[in-house]
């Protein structure tokens, strides 16, 4: 097996885990899973779903990407970037369907890890990711409103505008109590861990929260009152019901997932490289990440990826194997089977508190800022992405994204092609100082082609070549700076050859690369030139060329 699809878990082991390393992970884990679970239940009922379906994630899917992941360190669970696909999958396909879009994508980012597609997903703007992400914050942060508030409106609209449409309407029901709580909340958790580090402020401020609530009785929403009892125990797994029309009908939600959860698994695999000093298995972490999903969802749980905050948090806490994970994993399941009846206490309000913070520290505005400070094709993808987030769908955000980064590279690229007319140059005496350009015939006319001939670039070429006087008798392409033709390009190339072979006039292709002579012979181009006009130099193209034109040399 490549070393690339083994587990960095198999690996350590077989190197052999250290004790003191082996203590520190331990502690680590245990840390993480008490930063997890406040997270875990905010995201599942961010989500649409009941809250013991963020923890069941949180354990499930957390388990495998530790054991069969391709990092050192990643904390997998559920995530806020998944919030916005998981509500209206809910919403319009119920759990089940949610089930099977989850089961689906683990599929998919499966075949992407086996098809090594790990190695490519870094090539995605990075303006592109920050407009989704700024744009899921800001919908996270809305859709808080609602309990920070204390507004219990019954169905919150799930339309952005609509959202704040129904705020408005209902301001008169302010609760000022779970205005202090979410307020508190939110300082808490951003603050306490600078005078005690090792603790996390979420977790006081929902104990501080959960016992105040009770103790004064204080009016406010609960888990319980919206959700009733959490469950103490995982459920056997089950296979849900589907058929050919609910698959049709997910699967665009289910590449969403897939993409969006490859990317933030990677995005936190480099992260955590970048502290610990490692290099992970991207195509590995990929396969594990879809495993973790498929085996989740037949749980019943919700997407899960690589979380970097908790992330961050294990190595910060010492963390450098994936047995921090696994206990991570297990702590959060020793917690839903002792505390679970407790967890049904907490307040709303205190968990709107803490999604918040997720979202603030989400919407990297920062970098947001410094991106609007940029090239016009990076300002452009990002107000796009972040818009159709907001506004629309994040689906059709991701797939637009992509599509309009991919064409202003292509744009970009077809830019950067340069073909210059040598033969007016040198004849000008810009070019005198190369020798091998010296004994030009009169009658050749030489062009050097700078830059990949792709198809967002062949009809520049084709116009340049052929718009020049046809007086010369031979035509010397110069294609030594040409890194890569494509289907387009070569179709191009051969358009010109056969235009001017009509014409009765011959040309010579130099500076042909290994690599492109094997796409020559790939894409048929000896069908409409001879092999000995194409040549490694361009000393033997006008040699080529003088013996055409029975020059003697």
């Amino acid at each position: 097996m490549q070393k690339e699809f083994i587990p960095k878990l198999f690996s350590l082991l077989k190197q052999g885990i250290s004790k003191e390393t082996l203590i520190k992970d331990i502690l680590s884990g245990l840390i993480v899973g008490i930063v997890a679970l406040p997270l875990a239940i905010a995201f599942a009922i961010a989500s649409g779903v009941s809250p013991e379906k963020g923890i069941i994630t949180a354990v499930i899917a957390g388990l495998v990407i530790s054991v069969f992941g391709g990092s050192r360190v990643q904390i997998g669970g559920p995530t806020g970037a998944f919030i916005v696909i998981v509500y209206g999958i809910v919403q319009e396909y119920g759990v089940n369907g949610l089930t099977i879009a989850t089961f689906m994508a683990g599929f998919i980012i499966i075949i992407m890890g086996f098809a090594k597609l790990g190695n490519y997903l870094k090539f995605i703007p990075y303006s592109l990711i920050v407009g989704f992400t700024s744009g899921i914050a800001l919908i996270i942060f809305s859709s808080q409103i609602n309990d920070f508030l204390g507004l219990n409106i019954s169905n919150v609209p799930a339309d952005f505008i609509d959202k704040w449409i129904a705020y408005f309407n209902n301001f008169d029901n302010i609760n000022w109590y779970a205005i202090a709580i979410a307020t508190v909340t939110i300082l808490i958790t951003l603050y306490f861990q600078k005078l005690i580090p090792k603790i996390p402020g979420s977790i006081i401020a929902i104990l501080l929260a959960t016992l105040v609530v009770q103790y004064f009785n204080i009016p406010v929403a609960t888990i319980e009152s919206n959700y009733g009892e959490i469950p103490s125990s995982i459920s056997m797994p089950s296979i849900p019901k589907v058929d050919f029309e609910i698959i049709k009908a997910l699967i665009q939600p289910a590449f969403a997932i897939a993409i969006l959860g490859s990317i933030e698994s990677l995005l936190s695999a480099v992260v955590s490289d970048s502290m610990i000093g490692g290099k992970h298995r991207s195509n590995m972490e990929l396969i594990a990440q879809g495993a973790a999903n498929a085996f989740g969802a037949l749980f019943g749980g919700i997407p899960a990826t690589g979380a970097i905050a908790r992330t961050a948090t294990n190595v910060k806490n010492g963390g450098r194997t994936p047995i921090a994970g696994i206990v991570h994993a297990l702590a959060l399941l020793a917690i839903m089977l002792l505390f679970a009846p407790y967890a049904k206490l907490i307040p709303m309000s205190c968990l709107a508190g803490i999604l918040i913070v997720v979202a603030y520290h989400m919407s990297e505005w920062r970098q947001f800022k410094s991106i609007l400070k940029g090239n016009k094709t990076d300002v452009i993808i990002l107000l796009t992405t972040f818009f159709l987030t907001v506004i629309f769908d994040l689906i059709i955000a991701i797939e637009i994204g992509i599509v309009l980064a991919s064409l202003m590279f292509m744009k970009r690229m077809s830019e950067s092609i340069h073909i210059k007319n040598i033969t007016s140059e040198t004849k000008t005496g810009e070019h005198l100082f190369d020798e091998e350009l010296s004994d030009l015939p009169k009658e050749v006319l030489l062009y050097e082609i700078n830059g990949p001939l792709f198809f967002g670039a062949a009809r520049q070429f084709q116009e340049t070549i052929t718009a020049f006087n046809k007086d010369y008798k031979v035509i010397i392409l110069r294609m030594r700076y040409v890194p890569m033709i494509d289907a387009t390009g070569f179709q191009s190339l051969k358009e010109i050859i056969k235009t001017f072979k009509e014409e009765g006039i011959l040309i010579i292709l130099s500076g042909i690369s290994p690599d492109l002579r094997a796409d020559f012979r790939k894409n048929d181009i000896y069908s409409v030139i001879e092999r000995k006009y194409i040549v490694t130099n361009i000393t033997m193209a006008i040699s080529r060329a003088k013996k055409h034109l029975n020059i003697e040399e």
